[in-house]
């Protein structure tokens, strides 16, 4: 039961996946990509990490998708034109080549998969507490740039929506 869970999820998670990519009205994108968030993070309570479920539905599906609704919905981006989507001959070749290549990493990384890949829990990361304290002591200068990055976004947005009166 559990394997066709896993694999139902799994399926959910990449069939929304390329949806979010094949669509032509972001918005459903937008919502296409929290349904993908959302069947990762029901991966993560299958796989026993209720903490990383937790923090993936609140943190991307909550706070990254409200920003990208608020960016798509401010900026009133209409429905895309499949005539320039793929103006070029050139951004379908590099577009070709890119998938190539990933599909070749993507290749290369699973051969050399071990059989067991996931080690030992590292030492002193084994609760929920210890986590928060490593984030806010050792890299509460990276939180605080992200917090920073993200607000210059959001404003760089809105300067570029402003209608010039």
């Amino acid at each position: 039961m559990n394997l066709v869970l896993f694999y139902l999820l799994g399926g959910v998670m990449v069939v929304a996946s390329l949806l979010v990519v094949g669509q032509r009205n972001p918005m459903y994108s937008v919502m296409l990509l929290i349904a993908s968030f959302m069947a990762l993070a029901a991966l993560y309570v299958q796989l026993d990490a209720p903490f990383l479920a937790v923090t993936q539905i609140i943190i991307y599906a909550g706070a990254i998708m409200v920003l990208f609704l608020f960016v798509v919905m401010l900026l009133n981006v209409p429905r895309e034109d499949p005539a320039q989507l793929f103006a070029t001959p050139g951004a379908r070749r590099l577009g070709v080549l890119l998938g190539m290549t990933f599909v070749i990493e993507l290749v290369w990384a699973l051969s050399r998969l071990a059989t067991t890949p996931f080690g030992a829990a590292p030492s002193g990361l084994s609760s929920v507490r210890a986590i928060g304290q490593t984030l806010f002591t050792e890299y509460a200068f990276a939180f605080e740039v992200t917090s920073i990055l993200i607000l210059v976004a959001m404003v760089g947005a809105v300067v570029l929506a402003r209608k010039e009166a």
